[in-house]
């Protein structure tokens, strides 16, 4: 099993559910280079560790993240020197920087996102990479990128589309830079449900994620894995490739010990992939 020990980022194990926390709370969970870093990091070493099968995402202090540091001169790029070299460099940051979240939607745990107060940038980013999103009253989501004179480029105007189904509203935030607030962020779908505080939102995520984690491991990884095949596929081809992992993964043994606890009326105690 890893150690979960990072820089920039805390986790905590509670049984079969990782909670990991963005830990630059006097930055205000501000994504430098070590925050891309070990965001990527941990959610790899999560898909690979068999003991886990559902995690927590959130941040520590007073907001979930400001998104990008614009005060780490790390995260500058050079602006001088030849032009091909230049872009070549940037492409280079900005992969590393889609990696990061991509990590977490290739996670085969599902990944649920805890957010509270503000989610800037980079945060709309990393959430719309989670499976399912749960936020306090008092949070708000802002495509910030347009204010700082850029397009997002890190996952955004690739992933909220596919998260909330509007394409006017999505535009309208990008375009505009504008709060989104938890009670519109609830009526258009990007959260699931809003919680008064975070102490309430901390414990009902992890609540959720402990049911995941009793469920069959084959069916949760299958199904997580289906859905985001069927979002970039079409139905057709989707069912297609539901044969071929069904003929496969149809042959657990999770299956008899579902129907069995069932009956029984008994949890079922699945053993790790």
């Amino acid at each position: 099993m890893p150690n979960y020990q990072y820089e920039t980022v805390k986790v905590t194990l509670h049984d079969k559910v990782a909670h990991v926390q963005l830990n630059r709370p006097t930055k205000l969970n501000a994504f430098n280079p070590g925050l891309i870093h070990d965001v990527r990091a941990v959610f790899q070493d999560l898909g690979q560790d068999k003991d886990i099968r559902a995690v927590v995402v959130s941040g520590s202090g007073r907001m979930f993240t400001a998104g990008l540091d614009l005060t780490d001169t790390a995260v500058n790029v050079e602006n001088e020197g030849d032009l091909a070299r230049l872009a070549y460099d940037k492409r280079a940051h900005i992969k590393e920087f889609q990696a990061a979240f991509t990590a977490i939607e290739e996670c085969e745990k599902p990944v649920i996102a805890a957010i509270h107060n503000g989610c800037f940038g980079a945060g709309v980013d990393m959430v719309t990479a989670c499976d399912m999103r749960y936020c306090t009253k008092d949070a708000f989501f802002c495509v910030k990128e347009v204010d700082v004179g850029l397009a997002a480029d890190v996952g955004t105007l690739q992933r909220l589309p596919k998260v909330i189904g509007s394409q006017s509203l999505v535009r309208e935030l990008c375009y505009t830079g504008r709060n989104l607030y938890a009670d519109e962020a609830l009526q258009h779908g990007l959260v699931n449900r809003v919680y008064d505080t975070s102490e309430q939102l901390i414990a009902e995520s992890l609540k959720v994620a402990a049911l995941i984690a009793s469920k069959s491991p084959v069916a949760v990884v299958g199904t997580k894995h289906n859905l985001l095949y069927s979002r970039d596929h079409s139905v057709s081809e989707a069912l297609a490739y539901t044969v071929t992992w069904s003929s496969a993964m149809l042959n657990t043994e999770d299956i008899p010990k579902s129907f069995a606890a069932f009956v029984n009326k008994k949890p079922a105690t699945f053993s790790k992939l």
